[in-house]
């Protein structure tokens, strides 16, 4: 790893001539690039000199260690422990910004909720889980787009499907992908028993057109009359889209909007961030089976949550992690859990990372 940093370093010193240099200034995408290239590893190349530094400061200060002088020797010594508690600090700060950052952060992100078992209860769950991903958003400052939603009763949904927008989206909910479940009592139920539930949740990184080329001759587009509420234009016009992937057998509706042009631009907004997901497994799938028996599969058919009502509790079983503020979670304060699953996938990476040269 000490060669790939000193490779960092070199390429720090050319960037630097680049966004100096006259002719790229003049070109403000070369230099936007450039610029964002430079502080994309501004902080390992500070970290990085900075250790080298402490190195040479210890090579030195050991030399003054071995001094005759009783008094130049202990201040000798005193130094060296604060210069090798900094190296040590240094080369965990090292290694935390060597891990690959996910390209999918920064992005959007298509939320998928469904029902799972459970019938009704099911249903209000999903709805729950929904509004609680809805207020997270709002403290976030994020835009919620729904785009389609499909209700099973009062206050129940079967599936909704949300476009959420704003700054690293994906990076704080692409860990919620999976099967959650819910332990409670329902308000029909008149013994007090506890009832079990489940809802799925997907977090899609929304697909840009060129992460995923669509070709027109793969697509069936069929239109018809919208169903359900939205008033007479909605429902006597041919304005709902239902797109059909020929390759995959991928399957979009989409009837929330009046316009025919609106509903088909969402459908191909939904399209396109599942035909993404699928790549992306596909990649992973290949390269993780070593892994998968080492730190889970992670699989969106796994139990990854449980939020159990009477004891307040939320647990997440992926990383073991409980607290008893399940109020404050569905009212979208995540921050606990989010941190909490972001360092543990973090420190699990981390494991994988090279060891660097000490001295």
């Amino acid at each position: 790893m000490f060669d790939k940093l000193q490779t960092i370093d070199t390429r720090y010193d050319e960037l630097m001539a680049l966004v100096s240099d006259a002719s790229v200034q003049a070109d403000p995408l070369q230099y936007r690039t450039h610029a964002k290239a430079l502080a994309d590893i501004q902080p390992l190349v500070d970290a990085f000199r900075e250790y080298k530094s402490v190195l040479t400061e210890i090579t030195e200060t050991q030399e003054l260690a071995q001094n005759t002088d009783r008094d130049m020797r202990e201040l000798a010594e005193q130094e060296l422990a604060t210069l090798e508690t900094r190296r040590d600090d240094l080369l965990a700060e090292i290694k935390d910004l060597m891990v690959p950052k996910d390209p999918n952060d920064e992005k959007n992100v298509v939320l998928e909720i469904r029902a799972g078992t459970g019938g009704d209860e099911a249903g209000l769950f999903a709805a729950d889980l929904f509004r609680m991903y809805a207020r997270f958003a709002e403290r976030q400052g994020w835009k919620v787009d729904v785009m389609s939603t499909s209700e099973s009763g009062v206050g129940a949904i079967k599936e909704v499907i949300a476009l959420i927008e704003g700054r690293q989206v994906y990076s704080q909910l692409k860990h919620e992908s999976g099967v959650h479940r819910v332990q409670r009592v329902p308000a029909t139920e008149a013994s007090g028993r506890i009832h079990t539930s489940t809802a799925t949740v997907a977090v899609l990184s929304e697909a840009e057109e060129v992460d995923i080329a669509i070709e027109q001759q793969d697509l069936r587009i069929d239109t018809f009359c919208s169903s359900g509420p939205g008033g007479q234009s909605v429902n006597t016009t041919y304005s709902a889209v239902r797109l059909t992937h020929l390759p995959t057998g991928l399957v979009v509706s989409q009837q929330d909007e009046k316009s025919q042009i609106k509903n088909r631009a969402k459908a191909m907004k939904v399209l396109r961030a599942r035909l993404y997901e699928m790549e992306l497994q596909r990649q992973h799938d290949e390269i993780a089976e070593d892994r998968r028996s080492q730190v889970g599969t992670g699989e969106r058919s796994e139990k990854i949550r449980t939020y159990n009502f009477p004891q307040n509790r939320v647990t997440d079983h992926r990383i073991g992690f409980t607290t008893h503020r399940l109020t404050e979670m569905l009212n979208g304060d995540l921050a606990e859990m989010s941190e909490a699953l972001t360092t543990h996938f973090r420190a699990e990476m981390l494991k994988d990372a090279e060891p660097i040269a000490r001295s």
